[in-house]
């Protein structure tokens, strides 16, 4: 599959998975941006993509900033017919701030195949062992 990509800042590489078989590609900081303890910011990327009818982009953390700095991604999804900059909202749900640097690895994306839906309205649901259990019900 090929994804055509418009760079918005010539500066900023085109973006590759770091690893031969990797799920997802990075995604860059198009600026230097500090994010404050409990804030939460945009973060542009400096690309536009065309991604093909079927597909969306869905953003994801980058595991290491997430694990070691508390940084989480926001929304993620980036529909088929969307053409603006690919933005990234974050927050900082650490004690302290962080900054990004411009060209930081900042998240990673995963383009999936989507399958569109129909609706059907229905009085009563099948019956399951697990029915309308949720939220630990299977134990620890």
């Amino acid at each position: 599959m090929q994804i055509k990509i418009k760079r918005l800042d010539k500066n900023l590489p085109v973006p590759v998975y770091a690893y031969k078989g990797d799920a997802a590609f990075d995604l860059l900081s198009r600026e230097e941006i500090e994010v404050a303890s409990g804030e939460w910011k945009e973060v542009p990327t400096g690309i536009a993509l065309e991604i093909p009818d079927g597909y969306a982009g869905l953003i994801w953390d980058k595991s290491g900033i997430a694990i070691k700095n508390g940084i989480k991604t926001l929304g993620g999804v980036i529909d088929a017919g969307y053409r603006g900059e690919v933005k990234v909202g974050i927050v900082n749900l650490s004690n302290r701030a962080y900054k990004f640097e411009k060209g930081q690895k900042v998240a990673q994306m995963i383009i999936q195949k989507i399958e569109q839906v129909e609706f059907v309205e229905v009085s009563e649901l099948s019956e399951t062992d697990r029915g309308g259990k949720g939220f630990g019900s299977s134990g620890k």
